[in-house]
């Protein structure tokens, strides 16, 4: 075990962060905490640009505040581990998702369900435990408790696994906790974006028959030809709909702008579950007759605890399974930014941090 001696100073870190709700991002000098006990410390080295970042940068959901680094799909080596680290040493490949933090005693800790719990902390824009303000992954240096951390296994590419450390388990946990997994199931996937075609993969290596459902006809041969989803609906194509009438055993709807609820509704089989895992922000319409004929369920779903976020990063590295990404430079990241306003980008921006974040040293 190597442990640095070094661990009284707190650690000087250069990131991107958002100043005002304008959600310009512009280099950033900070520090990290020093390395504590069960601290481990990684170089970082990409990080995916999720759909929240963006919210956030804006202040679109009114909880920011500034200056904010965003980044949340965070991969990178160890560089520093603390005395009592026991599951991660100096030169592991390693990520940070949603969450640095809770509280390890209520119901939802003891059940392996960190990120249902009350206190849970943010990886960003969150206040840590010491008071200080939490740092996203848009920056050279993270440091996090060893219980947040999850291994990345050798055999994924770094750029490839950073999304899925939002996107992935945000999509794999519904699929599993409301049994969405079984082969021979019909599911269907709203909205074939960044959670969306990950939503697609898990589902067909967990031999599902895989429905994606868009507004949009174009996407229809990236669907079927690049995804290898069974069959594709256009939303919008009454006669389309119609004929799948009661054919799925469940939908992810990963869409998060407001859009009606009752077509997907009736695409359900009895019994069937909507579940929402994009996050609109203002509330949609949910007619309740459609589901009480056919005792339909709608819930939802957020990102996962630490034990399934690390069983779905090995279940993706067994299957094969990355995002699919546009890696880009970090003095692209407004550029980036706009395009993911227009939906322009197939289907998660990664920073290249280890190459383009100039070094804080």
């Amino acid at each position: 075990m190597v442990v640095s001696t070094e661990q009284e100073h707190p650690k000087k870190a250069l990131g991107w962060a958002a100043r005002d709700s304008s959600g310009v991002l512009s280099p950033f000098k900070f520090s990290r905490r020093e390395t504590g006990e069960k601290d481990v410390s990684f170089k970082v080295l990409y990080c995916g640009i999720c759909h929240s970042d963006l919210h956030m940068a804006k202040n679109e959901w009114g909880s920011s505040t500034y200056p904010l680094v965003p980044g949340h799909e965070i991969v990178g080596v160890v560089t520093e581990v603390g005395s009592k680290v026991e599951k991660f040493k100096v030169g592991d490949k390693v990520g940070v998702g949603c969450m640095v933090g809770s509280c390890h005693s209520c119901d939802s800790c003891a059940n392996n369900l960190e990120n249902y719990c009350p206190k849970m902390i943010l990886t960003y824009g969150s206040k840590y435990l010491d008071g200080t303000t939490t740092y996203g992954g848009y920056s050279d240096v993270m440091v996090a408790d060893e219980h947040f951390i999850v291994r990345v296994p050798d055999s994924l590419p770094l750029d490839g696994a950073a999304p899925l450390l939002c996107a992935g388990i945000t999509t794999y946990s519904p699929l599993r906790y409301f049994g969405l997994d079984k082969p021979g199931m019909h599911v269907g996937v709203v909205g074939l974006g960044g959670l969306g075609h990950v939503a697609v993969k898990f589902a067909k290596a967990m031999g599902v028959k895989v429905t994606v459902i868009s507004t949009s006809p174009n996407k229809k041969e990236e669907a079927i030809d690049h995804l290898h989803a069974d069959s594709f609906l256009v939303s919008r194509d009454q006669d389309q709909m119609q004929a799948a009438l009661g054919t799925m055993d469940g939908i992810i709807d990963t869409v998060s702008a407001v859009h009606p609820l009752l077509p997907l509704i009736g695409l359900l089989k009895s019994h069937g579950k909507l579940v929402m895992v994009g996050a609109p922000e203002k509330p949609l319409e949910l007619p309740v007759f459609p589901l009480l004929m056919g005792r339909k369920i709608v819930g939802g779903s957020c990102i996962g605890g630490m034990k399934e976020t690390q069983e779905m990063i090995d279940f993706a590295a067994k299957h094969n399974i990355t995002a699919d990404i546009e890696v880009i430079p970090i003095d692209y990241l407004n550029t980036a930014m706009e395009r993911l306003v227009k939906a322009d980008v197939r289907y998660r921006f990664v920073i290249d941090i280890g190459n383009t974040l100039k070094s804080s040293s």
